[in-house]
């Protein structure tokens, strides 16, 4: 039997906008798509279920330095939800735990369950996360079919409206801050209307600061590979596109050699985080600048 080829990594920074399929875990998707770039290195921006579909940031070498921040950014997504049924993982993919009759609903009855669920809200997780308890998965616990106590977290929840109602089905748009769970809100609206309900279907839409994402499907991605790994990189965005809500700072090249050194230097700027680029355009650090006028690297980039 021949032995299987070893993939020779190679460096890749960039971000992949990925529409990740249904059935998948982010992990799993990261991973298909790394072997495909042969990246030496690479992270995502946060968790998709595997039901879900949709916009799953990729970091690649360097621009996995600023996944952190983009996990933390808005979100939004398209929902749709079958009432009735509750599930354990307040999900299609989930054990049903209880059926009840839905009751007779109109679109007034539905905007007042959604009305509570909007804003600074707290909210209790789903079991089957990836949210971490005593340093062990809450869905390697539910899994062995321990009994976990979950507390309630503040989230905010910027939108979750009705976009369609068929039946005992609805169709819904969510746009949130991080740490909201759709499957929790969707279970809670459930409660709400006394009949209990689970997510059927959720695809991610944007997060910021990618609004208006042209997204790459894995096929796309095998359709690619075959013409090389120009064809692949041209898929890519910059690092800068992660970091456009961010002021730019310019230095000259005696101050770029300092921050690059780890040295602060003195800059003319609001205090806050920043990112530093070179007269060329290249970019240097994320930076913070303090009130007392030095500009200090947080994150440098070694893209030379």
């Amino acid at each position: 039997m021949g032995r299987t080829a070893k993939t020779r990594w190679r460096d890749v920074h960039g971000i992949l906008l990925l529409d990740k399929p249904e059935g998948l875990s982010s992990n799993q998707a990261l991973q298909k798509a790394r072997h495909l770039f042969r990246a030496a290195k690479g992270g995502h921006t946060g968790s998709l279920d595997p039901l879900a579909t949709g916009l799953l940031p990729l970091c690649f070498g360097e621009a996995t330095k600023i996944a952190g921040m983009l996990i933390g950014s808005s979100k939004a997504y398209v929902t749709e939800c079958l009432l009735g049924v509750s599930t354990d993982s307040a999900d299609a993919h989930g054990k049903v735990i209880e059926t009840r009759p839905v009751p007779a609903l109109d679109v007034a009855m539905i905007e007042r369950a959604l009305s509570p669920l909007r804003g600074s809200i707290q909210q209790v997780p789903p079991i089957y996360s990836a949210l971490k308890r005593d340093g062990e998965r809450l869905y390697a616990l539910a899994r062995r079919g321990e009994s976990v106590e979950i507390e309630s977290r503040p989230v905010e929840v910027h939108r979750f409206d009705l976009l369609e109602h068929h039946g005992d089905r609805l169709r819904l748009q969510v746009e949130c801050g991080s740490g909201t769970y759709v499957r929790s809100l969707v279970r809670d609206l459930g409660e709400a209307l006394g009949c209990g309900a689970h997510v059927t279907l959720l695809r991610r839409l944007w997060i910021e600061p990618f609004r208006s994402p042209k997204m790459t499907t894995l096929d796309e991605l095998d359709a690619a590979a075959a013409g090389g790994t120009g064809a692949l990189d041209d898929l890519l965005l910059p690092i800068e596109a992660g970091l456009t809500s961010y002021p730019v700072v310019v230095l000259d090249e005696a101050a770029a050699a300092k921050l690059r050194q780890g040295q602060p230097v003195q800059v003319s700027c609001e205090p806050g985080i920043c990112v530093a680029k070179t007269q060329s355009g290249q970019l240097l650090a994320i930076a913070e600048t303090g009130t007392d006028g030095l500009l200090r690297p947080v994150r440098g980039f070694n893209l030379d």
